[in-house]
């Protein structure tokens, strides 16, 4: 084995590095989510962007004392102890993989346009099921396979997509956009801050920056870039595509859709750019999902050697897989799909991102918290408490856009989890580095 250091990242690999990891699902779905609303949802675009600023800034500082970090526990257990370290590892793990039902449900509902198979609730639930199983069994080959799909499907499949975003211009149409401007019948401050959970959806792995640390050359100065700059992209690249869609197509069919990208190429192009833009689209989307089943495995290895899950999920393959713990979640996404089905593609997308945006936010809190109170041996300065504080505020706007059954369910999980790990954890925990 060679003794030669591996070649870190410098800060523009990194920026669109996490850029890449936000623009997934949402960039094909959340335009028909959103078309229930109308354009005035560009506002909630610009206050989310904000938010996820707010947040990024406090992975970015918790990224100076802890360089190595891959793993919440990491930064919430030395300042906030060891339950709350539990609890923002495991709800991040839970959020993740929920969220790959999401993922699912945005690239399924692209190929079900390319195959014959028809549009109802029992071919998109057997479609989602088959493409989960599917990832599985790729990852089970282990992250190289996983990595080498996943490139090819960022390549082939944002290509087309990002022809629309260049030339769709000169097919928008500013009357079809200030028709659909507010269509809930609610005010419109009302709209824009109830749509700030869905949205937030968008830049869930705006902290990805931060856990890739060790891999960024000078990480004190160049993850606070990354994270920075990849927050901006994605949410101009999501303002712009949300924008644009509903200046071409009416807001009433862009809710309707299950592939809202290829209905607007459609119109742009013609009919033959609908199959086109559908691969595209249905090829990323795949692809994103095989790349978060495989975080989705790996982090939930970490969390099990650190004691917070049953071995099982520690247990890796010869070429590094996480088999038995990705079957176990493979099987709780099964399950979930039959549970959150919903008469339309965006209905249900709506309903597992709320999810996933309560949970994950419990853990950005604790992030929040961490850097705000410090350690005895990293002490918080000002400017770290005002970072902290600014980003409770964020969680908080989240947490009141977010559907009180929605928010209920997600601290009933919180304690049953915590109530599971106080008593049947295995001791001692191993803590971070």
């Amino acid at each position: 084995m060679s003794d030669t250091q591996p070649r870190k990242i410098g800060p523009v690999l990194a920026t669109f590095s996490v850029a890449n990891n936000m623009i997934g699902s949402g960039f094909f779905l959340l335009p028909a989510t959103l078309a229930r609303s109308g354009g005035v949802t560009a506002l909630s675009w610009l206050l989310a962007t904000v938010l996820a600023v707010l947040l990024g800034a406090t992975f970015a500082r918790l990224v100076r004392d802890y360089p190595k970090l891959d793993c919440p526990d990491d930064y919430v257990r030395p300042a906030l102890g060891r339950d709350m370290g539990f609890l923002a590892a495991t709800l991040y793990w839970i959020s993740s993989w929920i969220g790959n039902n999401a993922i699912a449900v945005a690239a399924f509902g692209y190929l079900a346009l390319l195959l014959p198979v028809g549009d109802g609730t029992l071919t998109r639930v057997l479609g989602q099921i088959a493409l989960i199983w599917l990832m599985f069994a790729l990852n089970l080959f282990g992250p190289r396979a996983i990595a080498r799909f996943q490139s090819l499907c960022v390549v082939l499949g944002l290509l087309p997509v990002a022809a629309i975003l260049i030339w769709g211009w000169g097919s928008f149409d500013a009357g079809i956009y200030q028709a659909a401007w507010n269509v809930s019948g609610e005010s419109d401050a009302h709209v824009v801050f109830g749509s700030l959970a869905p949205i937030f959806w968008a830049f869930v792995g705006l902290e990805t920056g931060a856990m890739v640390a060790g891999v960024v050359r000078d990480p004190a100065r160049n993850v606070p870039i990354a994270t920075m700059g990849g927050i901006v992209i994605a949410g101009l690249v999501y303002l712009a595509s949300s924008v644009l869609m509903m200046g071409i197509v009416p807001a009433a069919e862009l809710a309707d859709s299950g592939a809202p990208f290829a209905l607007v190429a459609g119109r742009m192009f013609g009919e033959w750019a609908i199959p086109v833009i559908a691969a595209a689209a249905a090829l990323k989307a795949t692809g994103t999902l095989g790349g978060w089943m495989l975080v989705t495995g790996e982090s939930g290895a970490r969390a099990a050697q650190r004691g917070f899950l049953p071995a099982i999920f520690g247990r890796l393959r010869a070429n590094g897989s996480a088999g038995w713990g990705l079957l176990i979640i493979t099987l709780s996404m099964t399950a979930l799909a039959v549970l959150t089905l919903s008469p339309t593609v965006s209905g249900q997308f709506e309903t597992i991102i709320n999810m996933v945006v309560t949970l994950v936010v419990m853990a950005y809190v604790a992030a929040a918290l961490s850097l705000m109170l410090g350690t005895s041996a990293r002490p918080a300065s000002r400017g770290d408490r005002l970072v902290g504080m600014g980003a409770l505020l964020a969680c908080g706007l989240l947490v009141y856009s977010t559907p009180v059954k929605t928010l209920v369910g997600g601290i009933v999980i919180a304690l049953l989890a915590l109530a599971a790990y106080r008593g049947f954890a295995r001791r001692p925990a191993s803590p971070g580095p």
